[in-house]
């Protein structure tokens, strides 16, 4: 694994070593064999398994030995005490981790699932890494230093000329907005518009050119954090859809975030979205 050495960051291969020692031993375990006390709903719409609390308890030991110092930001962590979201303002070294992204489907029996973290420093994120552990698959950047995997660099694939033949992640209801425009207008809309209910996983599918573009309107830090770092390192753009300002770790904030390959076709699905939504 290609390692980076640059001030304040922590060894980056030691890192992934640690994320795939936790999913080895709190996460694939657990894969279809969840028993239904290990399964909670934690507020609406939204459960934790063991697999989840095991996998953050973990990583938290793990990583602030390798960095003294830092602090964490962790989902299931923020679940219990909102307020360690003001580490994201504040001087030290943050570990943003969603020890188990992708739960309900993890719980399902279903294969789509990650393990994400990111580091921020006054911030900014610094490195992410996303790994999909049923694949032994991972992805990981620092900032200025590219987008790696165990073959080496990755770098995002040319972008589709035609919108008609993008595929994307879409939540429903703009999803259905764009499908209703194509059909009362007649205004060229992508065709195939999926949502994989892990956000781990469609950053490593935008960054192996498998999805053209993703929209977003919950940016929560353990989402997306690495992922846009990833992304960009890999030569993607991304922004949301009313500044254009790229995200920055911090207090979720509601609003339209897209990625895509590069800035015309970022700014095409951002006019195309303001007229489906409009």
């Amino acid at each position: 694994m290609t390692s980076f050495t640059k001030p304040g960051l922590p060894d980056v291969a030691r890192v992934g070593e640690i994320i795939r020692a936790v999913a080895a031993d709190e996460i694939l375990p657990r894969y279809e064999k969840l028993e239904r006390h290990e399964i909670n709903e934690k507020h609406a719409g939204e459960i934790v398994t063991a697999a989840d609390i095991a996998s953050e308890a973990k990583l938290i030991t793990a990583l602030t030995d390798l960095l003294p110092g830092s602090v964490v930001v962790g989902e299931e962590g923020f679940s219990a005490d909102p307020t360690i979201i003001e580490h994201l303002s504040r001087d030290a070294p943050v570990w943003i981790i969603d020890p188990l992204d992708g739960t309900r489907n993890f719980s399902e029996g279903r294969p789509m699932f990650a393990v994400i973290v990111a580091l921020a420093m006054k911030g900014e994120t610094q490195a992410g890494w996303i790994y999909d552990p049923l694949a032994d698959d991972l992805l990981w950047g620092v900032a200025g230093e590219g987008t790696w995997d165990r073959a080496g660099r990755v770098r995002l694939p040319k972008a589709k000329r035609s919108i008609t033949t993008m595929r994307g992640s879409v939540p429903s209801r703009p999803r259905a907005a764009l499908e209703e425009l194509g059909k009362a207008k007649g205004v060229p809309v992508p065709s195939d518009m999926v949502r994989l209910r892990c956000c781990g996983r469609e950053y490593m599918e935008l960054i192996r050119g498998n999805l053209d573009f993703a929209l977003y309107g919950q940016l929560k830090a353990w989402d997306h954090a690495a992922g846009v770092l990833l992304h960009r390192e890999a030569g993607g753009h991304s922004g949301r859809a009313d500044d254009a300002k790229i995200y920055r770790p911090g207090p979720m904030r509601e609003g339209r975030y897209i990625l895509a390959a590069d800035h015309d076709h970022w700014m095409v699905l951002r006019d195309l979205l303001a007229e489906a939504l409009s």
